[in-house]
């Protein structure tokens, strides 16, 4: 079927059922997940301290992503800052405006609570798709450098180039 036949559906992680397919199709596709993991994302977004939206591509499970309320990045705390978190959009549906529609719902949520939302890449080329997709969005260099594991890295300093490895970004968003 042409990927411009098919049907996007973006739902928000309320039910229970939800935590069981997420498992099935991360685990599927051999992406780990901490025990206990979407388990705890149910939980927060019962509490709305967490928003979790999955795609759905035709019915099939397609990705997800969360927006942090309070981001574990202390420069995000300080100015309250709720940050986009492990987006996963699985391969053989990427491309196909997926991650853009998930951006729309956390953009938003964010837009009627702070006004700002901010979102942290990888530096590496697996993240490329995502750098260029979030520049195109209109999110800029928060200006605090790179940072690893939510830590500030300082001139000189040997990290190890991984997933931990991150630029941080802001957009301001209109209230209406």
């Amino acid at each position: 079927m042409n990927s411009m036949d098919s049907v996007i559906t973006i739902v928000p992680f309320h039910e229970e059922a939800q935590i069981q397919q997420l498992q099935d199709a991360f685990a599927g596709r051999g992406i780990s997940r901490p025990e206990g993991y979407f388990e705890k994302c149910f939980r927060e977004n019962q509490n709305e301290t967490r928003y979790s939206f999955i795609g759905y591509v035709d019915g099939q499970l397609a990705g997800c992503a969360h927006l942090k309320i309070q981001s574990d990045y202390p420069p995000f705390q300080e100015r309250e800052i709720p940050e986009i978190n492990d987006l996963n959009v699985f391969p053989a549906y990427q491309r196909r405006g997926i991650a853009s529609k998930l951006f729309d719902e956390f953009e938003s949520v964010a837009a009627s609570r702070t006004g700002r939302i901010g979102v942290g890449v990888g530096l590496f080329q697996d993240y490329g798709k995502a750098q260029i997709m979030y520049c195109k969005r209109g999110y800029v260099l928060d200006g605090n450098g790179v940072h690893y594991d939510n830590v500030r890295v300082e001139p000189g300093e040997m990290v190890r180039v991984d997933d931990d490895l991150v630029l941080y970004l802001v957009k301001e968003l209109n209230k209406d």
